[in-house]
Formats: C-alpha cells, sequence, structure tokens
C-alpha cells in the first residue's frame, strides 16, 4: 500500500483538521468567557438638512423645512443585538451605581430626538426604554437601559442629530459579564445576523476545499486493478515479423500494466523462432520451461515435438506490386506461373506495362513465405538469381528473384523497384508510397469478410512454447493478456483473434 499517496494525505489533513476544529470549538465553549456578546451595527447614516457646506443638493419640504437648525441634520439607523450565545439579563451589565447599560456616543454631533424600535415578538422590551429605567441623552451621548436580551433579540435606535456632516465617529460601549460589546458588520435594515461568524466560515471553506480535493484525486486517479495476467520477469517473444507489429502494441501496454514485467521482441521469422525456442528448451534440461514464445505463421516443423502450441489468431496477407503496375487483381493461376517463370513480363498479363518481372521475396526462415508457398503457390519458389534485386547473377535464370531478411524490407524494395512483386501480411492495409496491393481472383483481403470469402493467402498464427509454462509464469500471463485484452490490436494489424466467437471457429478448421 501507498502510505504517502495524494488521496492518503490529503484524508489525512481533512481527519486531523476535523478533529482539531472540534476540539477547539469545544475547548472554546468551556474555557474561552466571552460567550455573552452585544454587537451593534449603523444600518444607516444619512443627511437630511441641506448640506450646503458639503456642496450637496437637497431639497426639503414639510418638518424638515419649518423646524430651526436642521442645515447640518442627519438620521442613523443603529441595530443593537444579542448575537452570542447566551441571553444576557439585566444584571449581566457591569456598570456600577448607574441605571444604564449601554452608552452611544456620536462624536461630533448633537442627539435631537430618538425613536426606538424592537424586533418582532419582543413587545417586552419597550419596558425599558423610560427615563426611569436609565433612557436618556445629553450632547453627543444617549445612555440605554440594562436591556435584557434573549438570543438573536435586537432593538434599533433611529436618532436625529445636528451639528456635523454624514460619516462621524459612532461608538456602543459598556460592560458585559463573561461577555463583550463589539461593533458588527454593517446590514441592510432588517437583515437577520450571519448564520456562521468568520472564524466558523474559514474552518468550513477550509474542510470543503479537503474534501472536494480528496474527491477529485479519487475521481481522476486510475483506481482499476492492474491484470490479473500480470506476472514479474523478462519475457523473451521470437519469430513471425508478420506478428510483430502486434507484438509491439500488446508490449507496450503489458508493461504499463503490469509493474515488474519487461518485454524483448526478437523476432527474424517463424522458422527461425521456433527453432531457436527449441534449441533453449533442450539447453535447460529438467530446469523446466524458458521465458520464452515463438510466433509462428503455420505449424511449428513436426520434429520439434517439445514445443507446446496455442492458436492465437487468423494471419492474412497479401501481394504487393509496384505503382509502375496498373494490375490490381491476379488470378491464382497467373500468379502460380508468374513465380514458376512462365510469365516473365507484365505485358503477358492484360492491362500490364512492358516490363521485367521481379521477385522480391523473403527468406528460407520466414512464416510468411511458407504460408505463401504452401497456401497460393502449392510449390516451393524458384531459387535465388538476384543478390540485389536489380540484375540476374546469372544470364540464364527464368526469372529475376531476390530474398529478403524481413517484411519492411520486402515492402521497402517493391516500393522503389519497377516491375516489382512481393508479398506480405495485411497491417491493417497500410503499405508505402510506391506500392499498391492487389487481390486475388478478385478478393480482396479483409478481416470482416474472412469467414465468408474463399481468399487462399491466410494462415493460423501459432504461439509456441516450449512444455507447458507455470499457471503463474510471465510465459503463461502474456499469452493470457494476449487473448483478453489483444483483440482490437489483432484486428487493426489485419489478424483475427481465435478467442472470438468467428475465429474460434476458423481456428478449428483450418
Amino acid at each position: 500500500m501507498e502510505w504517502f499517496s495524494p488521496e492518503n494525505v490529503v484524508a489525512l489533513l481533512t481527519a486531523v483538521l476535523g478533529v482539531l476544529t472540534s476540539a477547539g470549538v469545544l475547548w472554546y465553549e468551556r474555557r474561552v468567557p466571552r460567550r455573552k456578546r452585544i454587537g451593534y451595527r449603523v444600518q444607516m447614516d444619512t443627511p437630511i438638512g441641506s448640506e450646503v457646506s458639503q456642496g450637496r443638493a437637497n431639497v426639503r419640504m414639510g418638518l424638515f423645512d419649518e423646524t430651526p437648525d436642521m442645515a447640518d441634520a442627519t438620521l442613523v439607523l443603529l441595530r443593537v443585538e444579542n448575537d452570542g450565545s447566551q441571553s444576557i439579563a439585566d444584571e449581566d451589565y457591569t456598570g456600577r451605581g448607574e441605571l444604564h447599560g449601554l452608552t452611544a456616543e456620536f462624536t461630533g454631533r448633537t442627539v435631537r430626538g430618538i425613536a426606538v424600535t424592537h424586533s418582532p415578538d419582543a413587545d417586552h422590551l419597550m419596558d425599558h426604554f423610560t427615563p426611569a429605567a436609565g433612557l436618556r441623552h445629553q450632547g453627543s451621548v444617549i445612555r440605554l437601559p440594562r436591556v435584557p436580551l434573549n438570543r438573536n433579540e435586537h432593538f434599533k435606535l433611529l436618532v436625529l442629530l445636528t451639528g456635523s456632516h454624514v460619516g462621524g465617529p459612532i461608538k456602543v460601549t459598556g460592560g458585559i459579564r463573561d461577555g463583550a460589546v463589539a461593533r458588527n458588520k454593517a446590514a441592510r435594515p432588517d437583515e437577520k445576523p450571519p448564520l456562521f461568524g468568520p472564524a466558523a466560515r474559514i474552518v468550513t471553506v477550509a474542510l470543503t476545499a479537503c474534501v472536494v480535493t480528496l474527491a477529485g484525486i479519487i475521481v481522476v486517479r486510475d483506481d482499476s486493478p492492474p491484470p490479473m495476467d500480470c506476472a514479474a520477469g523478462t519475457l523473451t517473444v521470437t519469430g513471425s515479423t508478420a506478428f510483430k507489429p502486434v507484438l509491439e502494441e500488446l508490449r507496450k501496454k503489458y508493461e504499463e500494466e503490469c509493474e515488474g514485467a519487461t518485454i524483448r521482441l526478437d523476432v527474424h521469422g517463424s522458422n527461425a523462432g521456433v527453432r531457436k525456442l527449441d534449441a533453449l528448451g533442450g539447453e535447460a534440461g529438467s530446469v523446466g520451461s524458458p521465458s520464452m514464445i515463438a510466433l509462428s505463421d503455420g505449424p511449428r516443423p513436426a520434429a520439434l515435438t517439445q514445443l507446446r502450441e496455442k492458436r492465437v489468431a487468423i494471419s492474412l496477407f497479401s501481394l504487393v506490386v509496384n505503382d509502375s503496375v496498373p494490375v490490381t487483381d491476379l488470378s491464382l493461376d497467373r500468379i502460380r506461373r508468374i513465380h514458376r517463370g512462365e510469365i516473365r513480363n507484365w505485358n503477358q498479363i492484360p492491362g500490364g506495362p512492358d516490363l521485367e518481372i521481379r521477385l522480391v521475396s523473403r527468406d528460407a526462415n520466414s512464416g510468411t513465405r511458407e504460408v505463401f508457398q504452401r497456401r497460393v503457390l502449392d510449390a516451393n519458389e524458384l531459387a535465388t538469381s538476384s543478390r540485389d534485386c536489380v540484375t540476374k547473377d546469372y544470364a540464364d535464370a527464368p526469372v529475376l528473384r531476390c530474398e529478403l531478411d524481413g517484411t519492411d524490407q520486402v515492402l521497402a524494395e517493391v516500393a522503389e523497384l519497377d516491375g516489382a512483386i512481393g508479398y506480405t501480411e495485411l497491417r491493417g492495409g497500410e503499405v508505402p508510397d510506391g506500392a499498391h496491393r492487389v487481390s486475388i481472383d478478385g478478393i480482396t483481403p479483409s478481416v470482416d469478410t474472412i469467414d465468408t470469402s474463399s481468399y487462399p493467402y491466410r494462415e493460423i498464427e501459432y504461439a509456441y512454447t516450449y512444455g507447458s509454462p507455470p499457471a503463474n509464469s510471465l510465459v503463461a500471463g502474456f499469452l493470457n493478456y494476449l487473448d483478453n485484452y489483444g483483440e482490437e490490436i489483432m484486428r487493426t494489424n489485419g489478424h483475427l483473434p481465435c478467442a472470438t466467437p468467428k475465429g474460434m471457429r476458423l481456428c478449428g478448421e483450418d
């Protein structure tokens, strides 16, 4: 288990933050004394005088215009509220020998009138706002009675002031046992106090950010377990060049998904591969099955009795011709006559140009060549007559024929050499510029139609091991992975997997 993965770190931080927050709140409730709190806020401070000294236009009518000394008058709406966690009684006010509990001061202005309102369902508060209870004003100061306030209760003072302009200092002071009086952020009239304070909001945001981050990591992370066929170690895959594109893609995918696995490709032809596997297994003796798989286009030689086969796919092959030859279809008979040396010039075929036919073939280790001889020619190819694929090594050779080591070399030579013809695996239909595929008897090779056509140039692809590999070995794991996860890769590269319903039937028939 990876303890220091991003999701574990975030989860740990979230848990620690949650525990510390809970402990902090508990400690605060038990240890911090200021659980009683009176807050105040200025909800309105507006001019009602002419404001001539401020240069502001002002229109007044009625009492505002008729009452003297109103040129610099202002109206202030002051809200006083219990925004603590406990109710406040009249004995909680700490002023000694005084009736009033709080003092509201409007610095630089003179109080000319006061109107008091209360919060809904708090009519009882009005009984406390009397001169006998301590309500009075003098100069810039208003003395407020010891008004008991339950949680979330409030009262408001609408104060008429003169003597200065809007924006002068306004402050409410007083003492509360085990509590405090503090200014709140200004709010709109009749606005409810916030449910959470600044500290609670910060903690909530932090916890939410941690949870969202953790959820994002879990969603984005690929948490799928590795395939059951994964095994560690080093495996060598040899044999068929026709299957090399499949093996290259599959190797990359297997190594990415299976930690500790290394797949080495050493492909030089089907015959060379199975013989190498047999020789390595013989050297190992009683040690066990070597960590090697050999892919072969067609069955192994009968003498290699220790090799165990697994049918992997039906592989399709095709003929390729240089673009100097506009022929797109050849009959099976003409293909055989060309490779027997009976047809030596393309002009002997309808639509063919006056060009010498050059046969570009594979060497004796090639499974592709062996399939071509067995499935198409029904005979062996002629002897090699050219080392450079351009000129005959001896003049009386019936046809120019050269051999190359791999499929890529054959394709490159056919694309470069006028009049050339060769063969290759299907490879998803791709050929280099300068060459094109030709059909046989009007049939184009296709994985989609292989089960309904009589296209001859095809063969079963075998995977061979030396003896039976252990079930938990890298050899067995890679072969199972090929069946379970290689289907699309094989189809893309011109092979029909034997593990599919259609492929299972064809692999059993051929």
